[in-house]
């Protein structure tokens, strides 16, 4: 294993999302040392910092992950975090590296790099970008809900918006064609809009604060049409699935099923808060003289008040459900329960990643 010849300590300035600005000097090179410095070669980093059997462990570590100061991060602090922990899990680790340090670097990667490919995600489909992104699309949707082009035009923003990151965040690592692609993005729009038109047609008729949940109703109808086409391929070939160690074990369309119907449910409460409580302080504040002076207004508050509730709504719905989400053997095809029962007869329980 490689000795050192020269000591750099891995700074908050390489690591923190707060200082995106220090990527205009270059970032330390660190020479390597083996695993006899400050840190114990027993933090499993495979796993998350927080304890994902409970509700708490995994909103801590979702309030880490939907950061969004982790959007400005640069390439070269993105890779620099992938590089401490590659070098880690190989048994190699910069001299002074501390415990802390470590954590926030495999943080960061984890914001950045898919799960299961490997692959850097695009910018605007990881979690990170979660609030800032929905606040601007969703604060859009609820203000300009009542004609029938605003509707067509920020429910196909919306769903332009969920097909990336639905691709991004989804499960395992086989590949979606053009073709389900198109499949998907096409029928969650015309989804969305068809919902929110029929709708606002209900609504002309009963109370204006009604019409102002049109918009969730019709997010809540595409995400159920979405998410499940735009990860079909998993339904159709499954996705990895595993032991409690981690050994692939081969692949399962009953896990891509339980998988994606947490998704669903989570999708579908983070927008709640955001879109459910704004209409209400709305519909008080409009009958105010102030914001009927200053109409304009309207859309900066109800984008205001939509990313304060997606701040915590996000990383608590992400929350309900472990990421490593997991199974009966009972519960999986019988091909692959019966191939489990020759190579692993103790085995009792499944383990795979659920996406977001």
């Amino acid at each position: 294993m490689p000795t050192a010849t020269s000591s750099h300590r891995l700074s908050r300035q390489d690591l923190s999302p707060w200082r995106p600005g220090s990527s205009a000097t270059p970032l330390p090179s660190f020479s390597t040392s083996t695993m006899s410095g400050e840190l114990p070669p027993s933090i499993n980093i495979e796993e998350p910092r927080w304890d994902q059997s409970t509700f708490t462990g995994r909103a801590n570590h979702f309030f880490t992950v939907t950061d969004p100061r982790n959007i400005l991060l640069s390439d070269a602090q993105l890779e620099h975090a992938g590089r401490v922990v590659r070098d880690y899990r190989q048994g190699i680790v910069p001299p002074g590296l501390t415990e802390n340090e470590l954590w926030r670097a495999k943080y960061i990667y984890d914001s950045a790099f898919h799960p299961d490919t490997g692959e850097k995600m695009i910018l605007i489909g990881r979690m990170s970008a979660q609030v800032p992104m929905n606040m601007t699309i969703t604060g859009c949707m609820m203000t300009f809900y009542r004609t029938t082009p605003a509707v067509v035009f920020w429910q196909w923003v919306n769903q332009s918006f969920n097909a990336v990151v639905n691709y991004t965040n989804r499960s395992g690592d086989a590949p979606l064609t053009v073709n389900e692609l198109a499949t998907a993005y096409v029928s969650a729009t015309s989804g969305a809009v068809a919902t929110a038109l029929g709708l606002n047609a209900l609504t002309k008729r009963v109370s204006p604060l009604l019409g102002r949940f049109v918009p969730f109703a019709a997010v809540a109808a595409a995400n159920c049409i979405n998410i499940p086409l735009m990860r079909q391929r998993e339904l159709k070939v499954g996705i990895p699935v595993t032991d409690e160690e981690g050994t692939r074990l081969g692949e399962s369309a009953h896990a891509a099923r339980q998988a994606i119907a947490q998704v669903v449910v989570s999708r579908v409460l983070m927008a709640v808060p955001g879109m459910g409580i704004p209409p209400f302080i709305m519909n008080a504040l409009e009958k105010k003289a102030s914001l009927k002076r200053f109409p304009w207004m309207s859309a900066p508050i109800q984008v205001g008040l939509v990313g304060f509730c997606l701040v915590f709504a996000t990383p608590l719905c992400c929350a309900l459900f472990p990421q490593k989400s997991s199974m009966s053997v009972t519960s999986l095809e019988a091909e692959l329960q019966a191939e489990l029962r020759e190579t692993r007869p103790d085995l009792r329980r499944v383990y795979f990643n659920k996406g977001l």
